[in-house]
């Protein structure tokens, strides 16, 4: 297994899923005491794939990475988003939760092979273009470091110009990014979020983003055309919903010469196996799973839909807002998500468990990466650092067999 450092970890579904992956974390660092909580209670129940976590409570600005050793493969986080987010005020650089400056360190002093950092889609705003640039260039170069008296301006200035002059020199790291859906990778869940990838410079990798593995187009052919989605859950055909033969048709011309992925999965998808809290409160043998009254519907919070993949789940600028945490059942009625639910909308394994109060637990899932994408993108930066690095045994050898 290759050894990681993550930053702004929150409640662990990055590490979860890199962890999964192949990579094991030499560190976890968190600032907020109730995710590091919550992390340090799942260790403590014993849960096997995160018992040897080392979690830190603490600001980043304050770590000295001089303290994890060496030969850190990869980096990774998920910079505080406020920043950046639509439901924020949109400071970036002026914002003092910004964290990117952070992340750029971090890089800077461990010299992973790799790193992994995510964020939310308000970081291509068009307002944010010229900083998100920013952003990338001082993680191509982080040795090149913005000097006293310099605005960012002046420091972006500096980088363009040494991005676009000849020759590398020093630490560099070749940059891509990527706005993905998480429901392209079959996680149930709309959950658009912007991923950017380095790999060290000198490593010569070939790498590109996993392809998606599921579809929005398949999920509709396997509601309206074969049916196989409704047979599946035992939904009998006077109770499923309708669609014109106009709109069937149009699917159909749609899915006709497609390589077919794989249906993206739905609320029901994930609900799979999990009692209805209303009737059973207490004895359905999962936890984190209660019910929560007083859902209400109002405009631009209407919940999710059964049938779909749900809405993004939100932690919100100031506490949950409960309104995109809600789910329309069959019969037409609203309520809120449990934490279980939540939490497998999220990919959390069952016997991952949250600690605090609903609204707490909420903001800390609301924050996380989806397991399964994290797993899914780790695994094909592990796969790489392992292909490189086998190259480099091989090469090595043979210059000793010479």
């Amino acid at each position: 297994m290759y050894s990681s450092i993550e930053l702004f970890s929150g409640t662990g579904g990055l590490a979860l899923g890199l962890q999964q992956s192949g990579f094991s974390h030499r560190a976890l660092l968190e600032w907020d005491k109730d995710s590091c909580d919550n992390i340090k209670a799942n260790i403590q129940r014993g849960n096997h794939l995160i018992q040897h976590w080392n979690v830190i409570q603490t600001d980043v600005r304050l770590v000295h990475y001089d303290d994890f050793g060496s030969n850190i493969k990869l980096v990774a986080g998920g910079p505080p988003c406020q920043p950046f987010s639509l439901g924020g005020k949109h400071q970036a650089y002026n914002d003092k939760r910004d964290m990117f400056p952070e992340a750029v360190r971090a890089v800077r002093e461990l010299r992973p092979q790799a790193f992994i950092f995510e964020n939310v889609k308000g970081l291509l705003r068009k307002s944010f273009s010229t900083y998100f640039n920013y952003i990338l260039l001082q993680l191509s170069h982080p040795e090149v470091t913005i000097k006293e008296g310099m605005t960012w301006l002046d420091h972006l200035k500096t980088l363009e110009e040494y991005h676009t002059s000849v020759g590398d020199r020093g630490l560099s790291y070749n940059v891509v990014f990527r706005l993905v859906n998480a429901a392209d990778y079959g996680i149930p869940q709309a959950r658009h979020r912007v991923i950017i990838v380095g790999f060290r410079n000198d490593l010569n990798a070939n790498w590109s983003f996993p392809n998606p593995t599921h579809s929005q187009n398949a999920l509709r052919y396997s509601k309206w055309i074969s049916g196989e989605y409704w047979e599946e859950h035992k939904i009998a055909k006077a109770k499923r919903p309708t669609i014109s033969d106009t709109e069937r048709m149009r699917i159909l011309k749609a899915t006709d010469h497609e390589d077919m992925l794989k249906r993206w999965r739905t609320v029901r998808d994930a609900f799979v196996g999990l009692p209805n809290p209303q009737k059973e409160q207490g004895e359905s043998g999962f936890q984190n799973h209660e019910f929560r009254a007083g859902a209400k519907s109002y405009p631009g919070h209407s919940g999710s839909v059964m049938d779909e993949p749900s809405k993004t789940l939100k932690a919100g600028a100031h506490g949950v807002p409960g309104g995109e945490n809600m789910i329309i059942l069959d019969d037409g009625s609203l309520r809120y998500y449990t934490v279980r639910e939540s939490a497998r909308l999220q990919t959390f394994p069952d016997d991952y468990i949250f600690h605090g109060s609903w609204t707490e637990s909420m903001r800390q899932i609301g924050n996380a990466v989806p397991v399964q994408l994290a797993n899914i993108i780790g695994g094909s930066v592990y796969y790489q650092l392992e292909r490189l690095n086998e190259y480099e045994k091989q090469r090595h050898s043979g210059y000793k067999a010479v």
